[in-house]
């Protein structure tokens, strides 16, 4: 068996002690201090766990018209995921200490690099802590060189800023914001220089597919949300960066409303052309 959306503390504890290889991910991170999630694996991680930076490793060059973390080039993707040990066909799992904030962005692009068995940890690194399961600190040994290499991608198509300022006119999918409420609304924010939303956009704030226990709700409360929200809409995802919309796309996927379509470029691209159209309030 393996894992493609989430996997519980408990079944990957299982996986480990059978002798299953699976590749951990920790992918914690901190906007405000891009190099304190590095600082954080090395005080405590999954035991061999793999660090991935969400600017060096998830992320390709934003370029002032791209947005602040465009997709990665594919092959330069690919070759880093063989250089931390991934094979093909091998279970990858990622976490962070954020609600899958972070994880859900490895989860993403490794499904539109074509890997298949990848899963979030649900409720992440807390949950392990609280389970009484072990931490290492320091840096993991040096894995084998994987063979993997990239497929048919696993999710829709990415859209552009072209396609999303067409979409303004048209309304045929629905774009949904997955900032937090503030943002969406054009309240200051030292994250936007332009503050506001794409016209039409809903929001959907990530945060809002968790429970309290930081773990992912029900697939079907899931299933219910967000199918109020598209009125039978194909799904465009965004937020600040292409980041937090991918944990929008994993609940979806959860909830098994597939083929939504991820705006990498999001709100940071959006505002870097002051023609593109902005709102601002409810929406």
């Amino acid at each position: 068996m393996d894992y493609g959306t989430l996997i519980s503390v408990e079944d990957l504890r299982d996986l480990l002690a059978g002798g299953t290889d699976v590749l951990l991910l920790d992918c914690e991170f901190d906007l405000g201090a891009p190099e304190k999630g590095r600082q954080i694996h090395a005080a405590g991680h999954l035991p061999g766990a793999c660090y991935a930076h969400l600017d060096q490793d998830l992320a390709g060059t934003p370029d002032g018209t791209n947005g602040r973390h465009p997709l990665p080039d594919r092959e330069r993707f690919a070759a880093w995921l063989r250089g931390i040990g991934l094979s093909r066909g091998q279970q990858v799992v990622a976490y962070d200490s954020n609600g899958g904030a972070w994880a859900a962005r490895a989860w993403w692009l490794l499904r539109w690099m074509g890997h298949r068995p990848v899963a979030v940890l649900d409720g992440g690194k807390p949950a392990w802590a609280a389970s009484g399961l072990p931490l290492e600190t320091g840096t993991p040994l040096q894995r084998s060189t994987g063979d993997f290499v990239p497929g048919e991608p696993r999710v829709g198509a990415p859209v552009n800023a072209a396609d999303v300022l067409a979409n303004v006119s048209s309304h045929e999918a629905q774009v949904l914001d997955a900032r937090d409420p503030s943002r969406y609304r054009g309240e200051p924010n030292p994250l936007d220089p332009v503050a506001g939303h794409i016209p039409g956009a809903k929001n959907r704030f990530f945060r809002d597919n968790l429970g309290s226990d930081g773990r992912f709700r029900p697939a079907a409360e899931l299933a219910a949300a967000f199918t109020v929200l598209l009125e039978g809409r194909p799904a465009v995802l965004q937020c600040g960066s292409g980041v937090t919309a991918c944990h929008n796309a994993l609940a979806m996927e959860i909830a098994g409303l597939t083929g939504a379509r991820l705006y990498p470029g999001s709100w940071s691209e959006w505002i870097s052309d002051p023609a593109r159209p902005v709102a601002t309030g409810e929406g």
